[in-house]
């Protein structure tokens, strides 16, 4: 049975619930989350982790232009289920946000106990959701779950000393990650998920990046403000002009001088 998720003081966004005589689809943006290693946690740790984790995402909804009455939310225990609607534009979601949230946990974990810590992994999807007195269906729904569940996307969050990994379905990269600069579609690499009967390409982004990789630096990413662009060191954007070779000098052979 799903726990409807209540935090009146904080969040004031709609929740998922039963609609009866809803006999059509509805298009949404889909966007499903699941907290790393939940199951382990002692009892109190689970609850301040689910209430790190709702604060976050309504944080990082607000900071990224997408309005509570447009969220509605399905408590999923260690995760949710969050549906938006169609007026807001998906750029919004797949640009600002992933870095904002990973901000907002960031800035968690570095006042949390060890045990109330939080790591995310984050499904991006869009499509049509179906109604019933229950909540909601649809394969548009199955696709992300399945997505959160990919080898990939744990191996990726894992592997990471950030505290998000984001993966989007083939659908959402191509339509809207790519199509809008703000969505960093560099940051992602292509994978192949396989999950039960899921087959099918998807594309995963690390939050914050790690030194060295093509992603946002860490610090920019948990100031919310934009990257700079890498300065080249002197002894690259200067490089000295080559020098002519010095003649050989008398009795050496044809190879450089001194060579043998």
């Amino acid at each position: 049975m799903l726990v409807m998720h209540v935090h009146k003081t904080v969040h004031q966004h709609e929740h998922l619930h039963g609609t009866a005589g809803v006999s059509f689809a509805l298009h949404r943006s889909i966007v499903c989350v699941d907290v790393e290693k939940y199951g382990g946690r002692a009892n109190w740790d689970q609850l301040a982790v689910r209430d790190a984790m709702f604060r976050a995402l309504d944080t990082a909804f607000a900071g990224s232009r997408v309005p509570a009455e447009h969220v509605a939310y399905e408590d999923r225990g260690d995760g949710a289920l969050i549906l938006v609607d169609p007026a807001v534009p998906k750029e919004h979601l797949a640009g600002a946000f992933p870095a904002r949230l990973a901000a907002c946990l960031e800035r968690h974990n570095g006042a949390a106990a060890p045990g109330a810590r939080v790591r995310l992994r984050v499904a991006m999807h869009a499509g049509e959701v179906h109604y019933d007195r229950h909540g909601v269906a649809g394969s548009a729904i199955n696709l992300p779950f399945r997505l959160l569940e990919a080898a990939a996307l744990k191996d990726a969050l894992r592997n990471s000393a950030g505290v998000l990994a984001v993966i989007a379905s083939e659908w959402f990269y191509k339509e809207v990650i790519t199509q809008n600069r703000t969505c960093e579609a560099a940051a992602y690499r292509r994978v192949r998920v396989s999950v039960k009967e899921t087959r099918t390409p998807a594309w995963i982004r690390s939050l914050p990046a790690g030194p060295g990789s093509a992603e946002t630096p860490a610090r920019a990413v948990g100031s919310l403000a934009p990257a700079a662009a890498p300065r080249r060191s002197a002894s690259r954007t200067r490089r000295p002009a080559v020098r002519p070779a010095s003649p050989p000098k008398r009795g050496a052979g044809t190879g450089p001088a001194g060579s043998s």
